[in-house]
């Protein structure tokens, strides 16, 4: 399918359009954040601590005196670059897993899919605290846990669809011409899941945030002074029957963030899927 053909289809979805560009705004915020930040997010002014919204500082200052804006500014960055990160760690090792395992079958589905069983068996969430606590509390360790929680889901999308592909017309094609069976799923089975794989990963980029945010409000994630969206929830939440905006500006912004993604997800999804061009 083009990239024209596709366009043309997500054009036609408004929310789509309306999450592309909630994610675009984010995204052009952390790419420029040393522009248009009004202030220096860690900068510290104790004398105006929990100052509320004003014109010299539109969303107010949280419990240090920092301006919140300009740290959701500079906390988009350290959040899409995690959610990005995670997801691509997800990818690197689920869709090899899952690709293996649907093309083999056998004995190697088995151990790969009850390696998986055993992962699933734990909420996504509390295995991505264990493993922050075996590695220690980082930010890295958190983008490196929050990876390893989303290898189930690339390893069973990618081995559904390879269950589907493999019994296609050219794949047996290509086995008769001679051709490997790593390169039928390289050339062959690969190819033909990026579309979903492409869905997925839009998706999981949104619950990767929703992740780093939670380990971040438990204090497991980004480390102080950084600006990261979950540990500003958790540091102003004491703070929140007299001065609210300390957490809702950051929690609106996390809200905001996942809701584009997941606008732009299934979007994507409708303009990749053939049936939908009816």
């Amino acid at each position: 399918m083009s990239l024209l053909l596709i366009w043309r289809q997500l054009k036609r979805n408004r929310m789509a359009m309306l999450g592309l560009l909630i994610v675009l705004i984010f995204t052009l915020a952390a790419i420029f954040a040393h522009w248009i930040a009004p202030d220096d997010p860690i900068a510290m002014n104790l004398r105006q601590s929990v100052e509320g919204p004003s014109a010299e500082n539109l969303l107010g200052r949280d419990e240090l005196g920092r301006d919140i804006l300009s740290r959701l500014i500079y906390g988009a960055r350290i959040s899409l670059q995690l959610g990005l990160i995670a997801v691509g760690i997800g990818i690197a090792i689920g869709v090899p897993l899952g690709a293996l395992s649907g093309y083999f079958g056998g004995a190697v589905d088995m151990i790969i899919q009850r390696m998986i069983d055993v992962m699933l068996a734990f909420p996504a969430m509390l295995l991505a605290i264990v493993l922050v606590s075996i590695l220690g509390r980082s930010l890295n360790n958190a983008m490196i846990a929050i990876g390893i929680v989303s290898i189930p889901v690339y390893a069973r999308l990618v081995r559904a669809s390879t269950l589907t592909i493999k019994e296609m017309e050219y794949v047996q094609a290509a086995k008769a011409l001679g051709q490997t069976d790593l390169g039928i799923i390289i050339h062959q089975i690969l190819p033909n899941l990026l579309s979903p794989i492409i869905v997925q990963s839009t998706l999981q980029v949104a619950s990767a945030i929703l992740w780093a945010a939670g380990l971040g409000f438990l204090g497991l994630g980004a480390q102080a002074p950084d600006p990261e969206w979950g540990a500003m929830l958790s540091s102003g939440r004491d703070f929140i029957r007299h001065a609210p905006h300390v957490v809702i500006f950051p929690g609106l912004t996390i809200m905001a963030t996942v809701l584009g993604l997941n606008l732009l997800g299934d979007g994507l999804r409708d303009a990749l899927d053939p049936r939908m061009k009816l």
